[in-house]
């Protein structure tokens, strides 16, 4: 039987079980990246950092894990501040690194074109609606864990989704006519 995020959590606490925290990076690693390079606007190299800051963090503040999320949601939101810090320490957002982004991507899995549409069009939203857009439509996170994420209230999070899908179905209607 494959224990839960909170089994692992337990051993972590209890006995402070390294190869438990080693599977919760195992099962988490993929997400927390995934939402650090959209967060980051693909910059791959400041993502991966920021992940296995996230990670650190995670591990030296287990203890103030109270399980009244689920545990990814603690993670997106360590995540999350890291990423915060950085932008805040640069004053500036990185831009697309085009040839990395290309490199990464699997051609039989999504049209390359819409893809990059989708990609430029989420950059042009603003950072409160590119998160909330992130975290709900792309990771799966409720708004109610969203919102605990971002640390906003949650009428914010269901607005800042509203106008972010809004302004990306506008941005990607000319590719649905293609």
């Amino acid at each position: 039987m494959e224990l839960t995020d909170a089994d692992l959590v337990a051993r972590v606490l209890l006995d402070d079980d390294h190869h438990a925290f080693a599977e919760l990076v195992r099962r988490h690693q993929s997400t927390v990246r995934g939402l650090l390079r959209q967060l980051t606007r693909t910059d791959v190299a400041l993502a991966d950092d920021l992940a296995q800051e996230t990670f650190l963090r995670a591990y030296k503040h287990i203890r103030s894990f109270r399980g009244e999320a689920r545990f990814s949601t603690w993670l997106y939101r360590i995540a999350y501040n890291c990423f915060r810090e950085d932008a805040r320490r640069r004053k500036e957002l990185v831009g697309i690194d085009e040839a990395k982004w290309q490199a990464e991507q699997d051609p039989q899995t999504v049209d390359p074109a819409l893809r990059h549409d989708l990609m430029q069009a989420l950059q042009t939203l603003p950072l409160h609606e590119r998160s909330a857009v992130l975290l709900c439509c792309q990771n799966g996170l409720s708004h109610d864990e969203a919102a605990r994420v971002l640390d906003i209230p949650l009428g914010t999070v269901k607005t800042n989704v509203l106008r972010g899908r809004e302004k990306l179905k506008r941005a990607l209607a000319a590719w649905e006519s293609k």
